[in-house]
């Protein structure tokens, strides 16, 4: 079994799924954005979520669980279709 090769999957599984996350906070700040409010005026007067987790999320920081998307979708108004749109799934593991 050659542990490198897994080793390497491993990374681009890991760099692949940091890059989501980036790609959800940059969505996630800029429909926040197109309403006009801060981070703070948003989840105050929406609830839901502290600021400090909304601003994790946009920076690409925190693991967003599934509940999370939902109420994130809820605070933007838009559906979680149009949250994950264009965010890559495939997580397959390769083998040569």
């Amino acid at each position: 079994m050659n542990l490198f090769k897994y080793s390497i999957t491993i990374t681009y599984m890991q760099q692949h799924y940091k890059q989501n996350l980036i790609i959800l906070g940059q969505r996630v700040k800029t429909l926040r954005e197109n309403t006009g409010e801060s981070i703070n005026s948003l989840v105050f007067k929406r609830g839901g979520l502290t600021s400090a987790t909304w601003s994790r999320i946009e920076n690409g920081l925190f693991d967003v669980k599934f509940n999370t998307l939902i109420k994130v979708a809820s605070i933007l108004g838009i559906t979680l279709e149009e949250l994950l749109k264009n965010l890559s799934f495939d997580y397959t593991i390769y083998e040569e």
